[in-house]
């Protein structure tokens, strides 16, 4: 029995510091890659301040002093709603988890009579314009829960529409002229004195 031996060249110069620094460029990448995942993951499956912490650092969203953040997606134009006004607006409410609980293409609402964050966002908004909104839940229902589609301690998120509004003296001024007219809403017609 023989053993046949096979030479084993010399490594080269330098091979073996580029081996380590392939293998740290490699270590660095998946460590890189693990902590965006993550990042990713903490973002949309953490908590509500987390998410908003997350979604704050984002492109073209602006936050406010109350923790209302909005993205401009149209400007509009003219001046802005007041908490005194009524808007007409067309609106889809999310959740995180991008379920709709409410939507409507045209509805009339009073800015001051609609939770805080959504009454800031009309206030900050002009006619024409179209928004999204993140409304924190201390800015939303909070601890309540308006119906089993809302659950308590929700973060809202709408696409928001203002269409037009009017102020408290138009707004009274048009119910008095539908009750001089007799339209539903206002007296019935015929009464004495009226």
């Amino acid at each position: 029995m023989s053993v046949t031996t096979v030479p084993i060249r010399p490594i080269k110069k330098g091979s073996l510091t580029k081996l380590w620094i392939g293998l740290a460029v490699v270590l660095v990448v998946a460590a890189a890659l693990a902590w965006t995942g993550t990042g990713k993951a903490i973002c949309e499956n953490g908590t509500n301040d987390m998410f908003l912490a997350c979604n704050a650092d984002k492109d073209g969203i602006v936050k406010t002093a109350s923790g209302l953040q909005y993205k401009v997606l149209k400007p509009g134009e003219g001046p802005s709603p007041t908490a005194t006004d009524t808007a007409l607006v067309k609106y889809e409410g999310r959740l995180r988890d991008g379920s709709v609980f409410d939507a409507n293409e045209q509805t009339p609402m009073p800015v001051g009579g609609v939770v805080p964050g959504f009454s800031e966002a009309l206030q900050l908004m002009q006619k024409g314009g179209e928004y999204r909104i993140w409304i924190p839940s201390e800015l939303g229902y909070g601890e309540q829960s308006p119906g089993p589609e809302l659950p308590a301690n929700s973060v809202l998120i709408f696409d928001v529409s203002l269409l037009d509004f009017i102020s408290a003296e138009q707004m009274q001024a048009l119910q008095q002229q539908m009750q001089q007219q007799g339209i539903p809403g206002g007296p019935p017609s015929g009464i004495p004195g009226q």
